[in-house]
C-alpha cells in the first residue's frame, strides 16, 4: 500500500476555524455544539480539503462523517451540475449507516444549499430515482441499491468529482467489493477519493492500490484494542441460567444493545423480554427498512430501552450515550467483537462490552478475544446475584417481580438450581436433562 503519511505538525489543524471553512458553516458548526476537531478530524481534513486523496484509519465512533462530510460539502458547493448529474458520493455498507451520514450532514449541506438524496435497498427505488431526476448533488449509497440505480440508468456518475468509501472494511466483509469497484470504475478517473476503514488490509489494500492516487495516510486511533474509556468483561454462566441473565441485564436502568446470532433468536428473546415488562425491539436483516428505521428511532428517543440485534447493528450505527453492549451470543470472530463494542464508547464516552459464554463457549472466546488484543475481566456469575448487578445494573424484570413470567419462549432454562421446591433425586436429572434439551434447541433453532 502506497500511502504517505500525515506530517505532523502543519498538516493537522488544531481548529476548524484554521480550516479555511466558509464563514456560514462555522456558524451553523458552532450552533450545533462542533468546535474542535477530533482526531481524525484534524488529521484530516486539510489534505482532503486541498483535494488530496485521503485514506484514513480510525475506529468506529471516532468523528469520520464529519471528517470527510465537510470536506466533501465545502469543495461541493457552488457546483452544481447543469446536468442534474451527482458530483459527489458517499458509499457505505448499510441502510442504516447511510441514513445516519445523511442526517449529520444535512445542516451543514443545507446551510451551503447542497442537495443531498440517500438511496438504499428496502425503500421504493422510483421514489428514490425522481429524488435523482430532480438534482442531487450528493449520494450517499449503499453499493447494491446504487448499482440497481446506475443498470436501469436512473443515475449516471460520470460527473462524480469526489468519492467517499466509508468502513471501507465492513464493505468488503458484506460482499460489496466488486460492486464497490465496479462503481469506482464509473466516476471521474481525475477525481478526488477519501477512503475511510478499521483496517487496511485484504480487499481494501486491493481498492487503495486500484483505486487511490497517491493518498495521504491519516492514522489516528489503533482498532485491535480496547479503547481506555471501555471496559471488557466475560461472564461465565451455566447454559440453564442464560437468558435469566440476559433477561435480568435487560431489565437494568439505562439502554442496552443485546447482540443474538439468528434472526429467529433475536425475535424469540424480544418477545420474551416484552413478554418480561421489559421494552424491547428487534432490529435485524429480516425487518422491512421502514420498520427498522423506526425501530432504531424508538430506541435512539428512549421509547424502547432494549435493542435486540443481529449484527446488521454492529455496522456503522451511532447511538448517543448507550453504555453497554452485550453479546448474548457471541461473536463468530475478532473484527466482530470490535464492530459490536464500537456500538458504545464513542467520541471519548465511556462504555462496556459484556459477553455471556457457557463452558462449551469459553475456549473459541478465549482465542477471539486474543486475536481482538482484549484483555476481559473475567467472572462466574448466576442471575440474581450481586456480583451481575454490580457488572451490569441487572436487575429482575417488571413482569418477573410479579412472578409473571409470561409466554416466555426460554421458560425452564432461567430457573436457577435452587430455586425450586425440594425434588427427588430422579426428578432432579430428568429436570436437568429437560433443560439441556431446550437449551440445545434453542441454540439449533438461533
Amino acid at each position: 500500500m502506497n500511502a504517505k503519511p500525515s506530517a505532523s505538525g502543519t498538516s493537522r489543524a488544531a481548529s476548524f476555524d484554521a480550516l479555511g471553512l466558509p464563514p456560514r458553516l462555522l456558524e451553523t458548526m458552532t450552533g450545533l455544539g462542533v468546535t474542535e476537531p477530533f482526531p481524525i478530524q484534524a488529521a484530516t481534513l486539510p489534505d482532503a480539503l486541498a483535494g488530496r486523496d485521503v485514506l484514513g484509519r480510525a475506529r468506529t465512533g471516532s468523528g469520520k462523517t464529519l471528517a470527510f462530510g465537510l470536506a466533501l460539502l465545502t469543495r461541493t458547493a457552488g457546483l452544481r451540475a447543469e446536468s442534474k448529474r451527482p458530483l459527489a458520493l458517499v458509499l457505505v455498507p448499510t441502510r442504516e449507516l447511510a441514513q445516519q451520514v445523511s442526517d449529520a450532514l444535512e445542516p451543514y449541506a443545507r446551510t451551503l444549499n447542497v442537495r443531498l438524496a440517500t438511496v438504499v435497498g428496502g425503500l421504493a427505488i422510483n421514489r428514490q430515482a425522481a429524488l435523482l431526476r430532480d438534482g442531487a448533488d450528493v449520494v450517499v449509497a449503499t453499493p447494491g441499491r446504487l448499482t440497481d440505480l446506475v443498470s436501469r440508468r436512473y443515475c449516471h456518475l460520470d460527473q462524480v468529482r469526489i468519492t467517499v468509501l466509508d468502513e471501507a472494511d465492513q464493505m468488503c466483509d458484506l460482499g460489496f467489493l466488486p460492486q464497490v469497484s465496479d462503481l469506482l470504475e464509473q466516476v471521474r478517473s481525475d477525481g478526488q477519493r477519501l477512503l475511510f476503514s478499521a483496517t487496511l488490509d485484504g480487499d481494501v489494500d486491493q481498492l487503495v492500490r486500484s483505486h487511490l492516487h497517491d493518498p495521504v495516510l491519516a492514522s489516528v486511533d489503533q482498532v485491535a484494542g480496547s479503547v481506555i474509556t471501555m471496559e471488557h468483561h466475560v461472564l461465565n454462566i451455566h447454559p440453564a441460567d442464560k437468558y435469566a441473565t440476559a433477561t435480568e441485564i435487560a431489565a437494568r436502568d439505562g439502554r442496552v444493545l443485546m447482540f443474538l446470532d439468528t434472526k429467529a433468536g433475536v425475535d424469540r428473546f424480544t418477545r420474551h423480554l416484552r413478554d418480561s415488562g421489559v421494552r424491547a425491539g428487534a432490529l435485524h436483516g429480516g425487518k422491512s427498512q421502514p420498520q427498522r428505521t423506526h425501530t432504531l428511532a424508538r430506541f435512539k428517543e428512549g421509547d424502547i430501552t432494549v435493542l435486540v440485534a443481529t449484527d446488521v447493528a454492529a455496522r456503522g450505527i451511532h447511538i448517543d450515550a448507550l453504555d453497554l453492549v452485550v453479546n448474548v451470543d457471541p461473536p463468530a470472530d475478532a473484527k466482530d467483537y470490535l464492530h459490536r463494542g464500537g456500538r458504545t464508547a464513542r467520541a471519548g464516552e465511556s462504555g462496556s462490552v459484556v459477553t455471556l459464554v457457557t463452558p462449551d463457549q469459553r475456549r473459541d472466546v478465549n482465542r477471539m478475544l486474543s486475536e481482538a488484543g482484549i484483555r476481559p475481566t473475567v467472572t462466574q456469575v448466576r442471575s440474581g446475584e450481586a456480583k451481575l448487578t454490580a457488572i451490569t445494573g441487572a436487575q429482575r424484570p417488571p413482569a418477573g417481580a410479579k412472578g409473571n413470567s409470561g409466554n416466555a419462549p426460554f421458560r425452564g432454562l432461567g430457573t436457577r438450581p435452587g430455586g425450586r421446591a425440594k425434588e427427588s433425586r430422579k426428578a432432579a436429572e430428568a429436570r436437568k436433562a429437560a433443560e439441556a434439551r431446550a437449551a440445545a434447541r434453542v441454540r439449533k433453532g438461533r
